[in-house]
């Protein structure tokens, strides 16, 4: 979270110059495609962490999958598989509607990526964090784990545990919030995705954001991004093994890309630049957003640089016109919980747990409701949704409602 998704490429830096340019465009009616409007049938794009299954689930909207193709953050292709609880997607889909069962949309291309691929160098006693590549990933009470890391956090071992972190960057702070980590033993490479900084051209080093280690890039200085800078977002590929103190970078790419029109568009993440004090514009994950004629239900107060937010509006020349913006209550988001839809397998009924989309789901709280059926009910190959919240270790669901389907 393969299909190529065209809509990335553009840059954080210069986020004011391109943002405006975008706009100017759209009025002058130049250098850009019309706008979704005119579009005999209706597209729209939702980006966001995978919170359910059975169709795919993003931003609160059931996405039909079974025609979609799916690629990863480099455009290779992918089958449907890798898709996993957690990971941040992006998806092009038909226009999304919305009746008595909830807002849903035909997915045409899911695209998925991850923030890192790295070593764990360390990990707080407190649990709330570790470090990977030199820089603070956050633990939530939403942070799923794989179920490969046996206790979740507990099963890293700091200097031999490898991991792959899906989530969201914080410029303010330089953090990521891990919604999804897995393990990654083998990586033929690392990776990481942030903000330049302590850029020495002399030197040819730099570092991302806040992060302690320095990345070198002698050697393919000719394959750089034409503006490359502090402040730019990039894709940045490691060697393996560190060389002199210092990682060794194979390529580096911008880190945003460039998004399509669409008559409608739904992100969520945090804000990573922004000048909505002067005229109501920011970026969500490196994407401008233009909030001129925006309502905000929670007030607009919070819409500042790091705040979690929910945008939905069109998207035009690469720039998402909002005509909703929710700040998000990260208390709220932790008990919205996650969802499945599928088949029974793998039924236990002495650890009173069972596998629903590839994903372990527990029973065995005292607290669960049933709804079409009872506890004896459940059996392999029975058709169930399932409601509940991640485990305390992070590596599994613990169901809070099962509903039995027919």
């Amino acid at each position: 979270m393969q299909i190529r998704l065209n809509h990335l490429g553009r840059p954080a830096q210069g986020f004011l110059t391109s943002l405006v340019a975008a706009v100017v465009l759209t009025a002058c009616g130049g250098g850009g495609t019309s706008a979704p409007a005119s579009l005999a049938t209706k597209t729209a794009f939702a980006s966001g962490a995978i919170t359910g299954f059975g169709s795919i689930i993003v931003n609160g909207v059931r996405f039909d999958d079974t025609s979609a193709s799916v690629t990863d953050d480099d455009g290779d292709s992918s089958r449907k598989d890798p898709l996993r609880l957690g990971m941040v997607v992006e998806i092009e889909s038909t226009g999304i509607t919305s009746d008595d069962t909830g807002s849903h949309g035909k997915a045409s291309a899911i695209r998925f990526g991850s923030e890192m691929v790295g070593p764990v160098s360390s990990v707080a006693a407190d649990g709330k964090s570790l470090v990977v590549l030199g820089e603070t990933v956050q633990i939530t009470a939403t942070t799923l784990f794989d179920d490969r890391l046996v206790g979740g956090l507990a099963g890293l071992v700091p200097g031999t545990s490898v991991v792959e972190v899906h989530g969201l960057l914080d410029v303010t702070t330089g953090a990521y919030t891990a919604t999804r980590i897995e393990p990654k033993p083998n990586a033929p490479f690392f990776k990481l995705r942030g903000v330049v900084s302590n850029l020495n051209t002399t030197a040819q080093t730099f570092k991302i954001g806040s992060g302690a280690d320095t990345i070198s890039y002698v050697g393919i200085t000719a394959a750089l991004p034409a503006d490359m800078g502090n402040g730019l977002m990039v894709r940045v590929k490691l060697q393996t093994t560190q060389l002199n103190g210092q990682w060794v970078a194979t390529n580096i790419k911008s880190g945003v890309r460039k998004l399509d029109d669409h008559d409608e568009a739904e992100i969520e993440g945090r804000i990573t630049a922004t000048t909505f004090t002067v005229d109501k514009k920011f970026s969500v994950n490196g994407v401008a957003v233009d909030a001129t004629n925006a309502s905000f239900p929670k007030g607009s107060i919070g819409i500042v640089l790091g705040a979690r937010v929910e945008v939905k509006g069109s998207a035009v020349n690469g720039v998402v016109m909002a005509t909703v913006v929710k700040v998000e209550d990260e208390h709220e988001r932790d008990l919205e919980g996650f969802e499945l839809h599928g088949t029974i397998s793998a039924f236990d009924g002495v650890a009173k747990t069972f596998v629903l989309r590839g994903v372990t789901v527990s029973f065995a709280d005292a607290g669960v409701v049933f709804k079409n059926g009872v506890l004896a009910d459940l059996a392999n190959d029975k058709k169930i949704e399932v409601k509940g919240v991640r485990s305390s270790d992070g590596t599994t669901l613990v169901a809070m409602k099962i509903s039995f389907e027919g």
